[in-house]
């Protein structure tokens, strides 16, 4: 079983000669009415590679109807913030969250430092945050949930409490080896004490197990819920350092236990916009709404433009159990 790709992708492309003028990729979704809000992560400048999210509304047959010419969110180094990116979405109790990736030194990707003869900053590790999202006008920043001695990426709230507790996914890069229960970056569950709150009662989620994901996995979209369970697309990373798309079945009460994953990736870079780009051969989940009875996936592809895939909801559960 296969994405379908939207026939008109990419969906957003870069812009103009400043804050996106030079990429727009992994955006975050979350539909409400009739419409489909994204923020997306914009990149103006090689050199530094400091991110800011900007803002479309598309609908749901994915015509964009609004995309504003000013960014949506910056970075504020007031609170440590030198870039903003990776952001997902999610309708949680009533309110709009945003979770998002706070490097305190960004750089730029491999492949951009080898192309421009740029060195490697030094870095601290990259944590993430949260924010509320106030008519996609305000951000109400809560601060750095995830754990102080974490590498952190991929954080993603879930849509509803479960068991009464707020509960999160997350990527800490650097809990492998040691007394650690896995030895490569995977997926791991924990509760949230409140929003902004304290991570605990960490579980590993998911680890590598395939080819097509041996390096690395992360957690794409927030999950989404079904009657047989939570359904979480991920990414997973070959040590080819080819990006690609996955699925799993989480259990409703105990989402740290695994029901089912899909063998072969869901989506894979095979168009041109996925294969060449700022980071070539790359598909990156970050997005996705259900509309009637299918998904939508949004993915940024080569870490330059956005997409969109769809499959139906029935087909890709059927495909799982």
């Amino acid at each position: 079983m296969k994405l379908r790709r939207y026939s008109r992708n990419p969906i957003l492309k870069p812009r103009g000669e400043d804050w996106e003028a030079l990429a727009v990729f992994n955006c975050g979704a979350v539909k409400v009415g009739d419409k489909i809000h994204v923020l997306y992560r914009a990149v103006g400048d090689y050199v530094t590679y400091a991110s800011r999210l900007g803002y479309a509304v598309f609908d749901e047959e994915l015509n964009l109807l609004e995309r504003p010419c000013d960014p949506a969110f910056s970075p504020d180094v007031r609170f440590w913030e030198m870039s903003i990116e990776d952001p997902r979405l999610v309708e949680l109790e009533g309110e709009i969250y945003v979770t998002y990736v706070t490097p305190p030194t960004p750089a730029p990707p491999f492949a951009i430092r080898r192309r421009l003869g740029l060195p490697k900053p030094e870095q601290a590790f990259p944590k993430c945050a949260v924010a509320r999202v106030r008519g996609f006008k305000e951000f109400e920043r809560l601060g750095v949930v995830t754990p102080y001695d974490a590498e952190e990426r991929n954080l993603v709230l879930f849509p509803k409490k479960v068991n009464g507790r707020y509960a999160t996914l997350h990527r800490p890069a650097n809990w492998v080896g040691g007394d650690r229960p896995v030895d490569k970056p995977s997926v791991w569950f924990a509760w949230l004490d409140g929003i902004p709150g304290t991570m605990y009662g960490h579980k590993v989620v998911l680890a590598p197990e395939r080819g097509w994901e041996a390096k690395k996995v992360g957690a794409g979209p927030p999950p989404i819920e079904t009657e047989k369970g939570w359904i979480l697309i991920y990414h997973g990373v070959d040590e080819k350092e080819v990006y690609r798309a996955g699925a799993a079945l989480l259990d409703l009460k105990r989402p740290w236990k695994v029901i089912a994953r899909t063998p072969e990736p869901i989506l894979e870079p095979e168009e041109g916009y996925e294969r060449e780009g700022d980071v070539p051969n790359v598909v990156f989940p970050t997005g996705a709404v259900a509309v009637d009875e299918e998904l939508l996936v949004f993915y940024g592809a080569a870490d330059k433009v956005c997409c969109a895939a769809s499959v139906g909801l029935n087909e890709l559960l059927e495909d799982l159990l």
